[in-house]
């Protein structure tokens, strides 16, 4: 494997075909990263993005929930409650190469896209992002975690490069 999977996380263009996806986003970016993997499905992909968050991240997380709760925006807790989740969440569509994940709540909706790609290192890891903020709340809140969502998405994708992969033998 070269030297550069899993080292680098770059910002690329977002796919063409977002619009259908969340009709009316304002917002788009995209990063991807390779990872060492001969088989790497996009679930296992956003479990390896989202699982064990860095404290910082859950810290984060926890401030946005107690400032965010009282404008009656969703909470991580609320968000892992409505069924069927990769980390906090809910799975909105999946197929083996790409699995949608999201909200829609009163400020705005979201879905972060995670993308599985054959290299010939490996697997690219594509995770996109795209918002539609629905009033000023949700444009405010946009603009101030920018910043932030950023540097977590760069922070999670060269970690699910870097977490060993399994093991496809059984133990002895």
């Amino acid at each position: 494997m070269s030297a550069s999977v899993g080292k680098y996380v770059r910002s690329v263009v977002p796919y063409t075909g977002l619009g259908r996806l969340l009709p009316g986003a304002q917002f788009s970016d995209a990063y991807s990263v390779v990872v060492e993997a001969d088989r790497l499905n996009a679930r296992e992909a956003a479990e390896r993005m989202l699982a064990d968050a860095p404290r910082w991240i859950d810290a984060l997380m926890a401030g946005r929930d107690r400032m965010m709760s009282p404008f009656g925006v969703k909470t991580a807790q609320a968000a892992r409650s409505q069924g069927d989740t990769v980390g906090i969440f809910p799975i909105v569509g999946e197929t083996a190469r790409r699995i949608i994940v999201g909200l829609d709540d009163r400020h705005l909706d979201f879905r972060v896209i995670v993308d599985v790609a054959a290299v010939a290192q490996g697997r690219r890891v594509t995770a996109t992002t795209i918002v539609r903020t629905h009033n000023r709340l949700g444009r405010i809140y946009l603009a101030a975690i920018l910043p932030f969502h950023r540097l977590i998405v760069r922070t999670l994708l060269r970690r699910s490069a870097a977490r060993p992969r399994p093991s496809l033998t059984p133990p002895a």
